[in-house]
């Protein structure tokens, strides 16, 4: 059995029941960059731990290969956990795992994570649906796949459309995504937020407008992994300050 879990945005503390008990209970664990290594230390002693990982600008492990491992895996152990961050259906491949397993004969089940996109806002009291502010939300991924040829996000579609914003991976193509938006339509004072490293060591947060967004990302240096908000949901913030951070570093990826 291959379970495909969800690691949440980081901190420990939000791991779901199940996937802690998961952990504690595996005979191998193959995990992505985004997983601090205080995770690896949940699984017992003999538990084979097997990087993974995708991180730009590093050699990275190929999806053929990943698959190929789990269903080695799977057939001589009886707990197999492949940890992903945050939750595994979410811009993270889980769909092809699972469905290239169960097409090779795999049992698989799914257990779902928090996902950054609303870890990030919620440690920033940012309400990603607000009755005055915004009634629908987008996730988008800023970072689309190395086969694909050239962009196929319709961000001008998005701008048209008036929906909330939560992008993932977009900082490398931050500028192109800004640029689309704008000349789609979007007003250049449209509220937007950059949260970096939410739930570890290392969050912080920048509140601007979209026609700064860029600029005040390279002033501050803000990196991966961050999440960007945009739209009018950015200015319902709740509180000035988010909660504690885990005593976490996330590895730095894309």
């Amino acid at each position: 059995m291959v379970y495909l879990v969800g690691a949440g945005p980081g901190d420990p503390d939000l791991l779901t029941v199940k996937a802690l008990k998961l952990l504690r209970q595996c005979d191998a664990l193959v995990y992505d960059a985004l997983v601090p290594n205080e995770m690896l230390e949940l699984v017992k002693k003999d538990c084979k731990c097997i990087f993974v990982g995708k991180r730009r600008g590093h050699h990275s492990t190929p999806q053929s290969k990943t698959n190929s491992l789990l269903l080695s895996l799977a057939k001589d152990l009886k707990i197999v956990v492949r940890l992903k961050g945050g939750d595994p259906f979410m811009f993270g491949r889980g769909g092809e795992e699972a469905a290239y397993l169960q097409k090779n004969g795999v049992s698989v089940q799914v257990v779902p994570g928090i996902t950054s996109g609303i870890a990030a806002s919620a440690y920033f009291g940012i309400p990603l649906t607000h009755r005055v502010a915004g009634s629908s939300v987008t996730f988008v991924t800023g970072h689309e796949g190395i086969n694909k040829k050239g962009f196929s996000v319709n961000w001008k579609g998005f701008a048209q459309s008036g929906n909330s914003l939560v992008i993932y991976m977009g900082v490398h193509n931050l500028t192109y995504i800004v640029d689309q938006l704008l000349t789609a339509g979007c007003s250049p004072d449209t509220p937007s937020a950059v949260i970096q490293q939410a739930t570890v060591v290392g969050q912080r947060c920048l509140r601007t407008s979209l026609k700064r967004l860029v600029q005040d990302v390279e002033t501050q240096q803000f990196i991966s992994p961050s999440i960007i908000i945009i739209g009018e949901i950015v200015n319902c913030q709740i509180g000035s300050s988010a909660p504690p951070v885990a005593n976490v570093t996330m590895p730095i990826s894309f």
